[in-house]
Formats: structure tokens, sequence, C-alpha cells
């Protein structure tokens, strides 16, 4: 399984909340529509259902602070700017947005099997 990164995260995490979701969440490892048909990697044919199925797991065993939950909720279910999520918590919109780099942050590391640390960002898969 590739690793995860900040945007993988970001980008998997309306899945967590919205079955539907997936149908419109487009494949990383699949070429442009515009592409002709090849020959498919088998071994990467099918990670975004395993993704998928991760970002769920993560969610449920990361250990993510009542905090960040709150505001990777507000983020990805509900779709919340930060000034409505600052209004909602009674915190600055940096704050927010500190909440929300952690808690992308700790999911990532998580998933990759890793303890968080503050700045967490995974290296690119040499």
């Amino acid at each position: 399984m590739s690793g995860y990164d900040r945007r993988l995260v970001a980008h998997l995490l309306p899945a967590v909340w919205d079955v539907e979701a997936a149908y419109g969440i487009r494949n990383p490892t699949a070429p442009d529509a515009d592409m002709p048909r090849g020959t498919v990697d088998k071994k990467s044919a099918g990670t975004l259902f395993a993704h998928l199925a991760d970002i769920r797991r993560g969610w449920a065993t990361a250990p993510l602070s009542l905090v960040e939950r709150r505001a990777l909720f507000m983020r990805f279910a509900l779709d919340w700017d930060d000034r409505r999520m600052a209004a909602r918590e009674a915190v600055t919109d940096r704050a927010v947005r500190y909440r929300l780099e952690r808690g992308v942050g700790k999911l990532a590391a998580h998933l990759n099997g890793l303890d968080y640390v503050d700045g967490y960002d995974e290296l690119t898969s040499a």
C-alpha cells in the first residue's frame, strides 16, 4: 500500500461520512480520461477502495483529540469554512487551521503506522 500524505488524507476524508462521496473521488493512480487505454498495473489497481477503507478505519482508531475530531468533521463532513468553524468553537481562524493541520497530520501518520510529530509530512515514495 502506498504511503499517505496530507493531500491524500484530506482528499479522502469526506468519504468517512458520505458513502456516496466515493463516486466523486478520482483514483489518483488512474490515467487521465483522454489518455489511450493501456495495460493495468495490477499492483496499484483497486487502491482507491483500499484507501477508502483505510481512511474510515483510521478515523475510528487514530489518536485525535476531541477538538481535532470536531474540526475535521466540520470541514470535511459539513464543508464549513474557517470563519464559521471559529465562531462555532469560539476560537480564532488560526486556531481552526492549526487543529485541521494537526488532525490531518495525525491521521496521515497513523495510517502510515508512525507516531505523529508536529509538522509531520510523509516523504514522497522513493
